[in-house]
């Protein structure tokens, strides 16, 4: 029951990431390529990605730990999971890529705001955040990867 909320929840949420991945990524490119001032709309692109990015981690780890009839056949019997591609994806390389992808933005969004000038708060946040958004990227089992998934979940 659970899951037939948080699978949808989970799938939603990716594009609102995304969405707010490529916003912030943006916004930190104009601002150093463009030599501008660090405002608070720079800021609060870089909070809304990590919180959503945070509220994303929570739903799948609740997916990952609780709900997911996928991983709980992988953490039964997680060496013969290790041998099957789409268990080994969800269960190892998914979650982990992922984290790497929330560490970064978190990193980000950190050294942005404790630089000094403006121009190297653009460019942390840039680099961060698109180094984050290439790993969730990579993480994705989108419809043409070999653990396909549809676009969009109900």
């Amino acid at each position: 029951m659970l899951y037939s909320y948080l699978l949808p929840l989970h799938n939603i949420l990716r594009w609102l990431v995304l969405a707010a991945a490529l916003f912030a990524i943006l916004r930190a490119l104009a601002g150093w390529l463009g030599k501008k001032a660090w405002t608070r709309l720079d800021d609060s692109a870089g909070l809304w990605f990590t919180i959503l990015l945070d509220v994303q981690v929570l739903v799948g780890l609740v997916l990952y730990f609780v709900a997911s009839p996928l991983m709980q056949t992988a953490l039964k019997n997680f060496g013969a999971a290790m041998q099957n591609a789409d268990l080994r994806f969800f269960a190892v390389e998914h979650i982990l890529v992922m984290l790497a992808g929330a560490a970064a933005a978190h990193v980000g969004r950190s050294l942005a705001r404790k630089a000094a000038d403006p121009a190297m708060k653009h460019r942390r946040a840039a680099m961060f955040f698109g180094a984050a958004l290439l790993l969730i990227l990579a993480a994705v089992p989108w419809p043409f990867s070999a653990v396909a998934r549809p676009l969009i979940r109900f």
